[in-house]
């Protein structure tokens, strides 16, 4: 990912080692208290409708997390020129090992921006975006997605972890790819792959 250019969105990202290898570091910088916006570094001058999206990903706790911070990271893509909407996958780690069945259960998440966060899905009953994962904090994760049209296949660890069949805005939309990060998390990412499919 040295080759890669990031543009920070609401986000502070830099170029650093994590374990001897070169790592992009993303922490939110501005919306820092508010869930499911449009906090990543996007990948500058790119272009994705359908195709196949790998990363591997690693995040850990802020020494200032709030209490209900779960180590929120994942990817945003089709995101829109002026970052006012995009689709996104992310995993909860302290919710993949947890015993409470509850918390298990929210271990990874689709959501789309904006209108479709994690707190709409909720407040309207709508479960089929999450599913558990096992996963924990400061471990590698690898996350595949493959998307064509409006539907979207997901994988963290090579285990097939959550199918959307209705990608919120539609099977037209194109845009950049982007490394999320949420509330309270410092996240790591490298070995961005982007398969385009047309």
């Amino acid at each position: 990912m040295n080759d890669m250019s990031f543009c920070a969105v609401h986000t502070a990202v830099s170029k650093t080692e994590l374990d001897g290898e070169p790592v992009l570091r993303v922490v939110k910088a501005e919306k820092l208290m508010e869930f499911d916006e449009n906090t990543y570094a996007k990948l500058s001058g790119s272009s994705f409708h359908n195709g196949v999206i790998e990363v591997d990903m690693l995040s850990r706790l802020l020494p200032d997390a709030p209490d209900f911070a779960r180590g929120f990271i994942g990817i945003a893509f089709r995101i829109s020129e002026d970052d006012t909407k995009f689709e996104s996958f992310y995993v909860r780690p302290t919710n993949g090992r947890t015993d409470d069945p509850v918390r298990k259960a929210h271990g990874s998440q689709y959501f789309a921006y904006p209108g479709y966060t994690f707190a709409w899905f909720r407040e309207h009953g709508v479960t089929k975006y999450e599913a558990p994962v096992d996963i924990g904090l400061n471990e590698w994760i690898h996350l595949r997605a493959v998307v064509e049209g409006g539907h979207a296949e997901f994988f963290v660890n090579s285990n097939h972890t959550l199918t959307v069949d209705d990608l919120k805005h539609g099977p037209d939309q194109a845009g950049a790819v982007g490394l999320f990060v949420d509330i309270g998390t410092e996240a790591f990412f490298k070995n961005l792959t982007i398969t385009e499919a047309d």
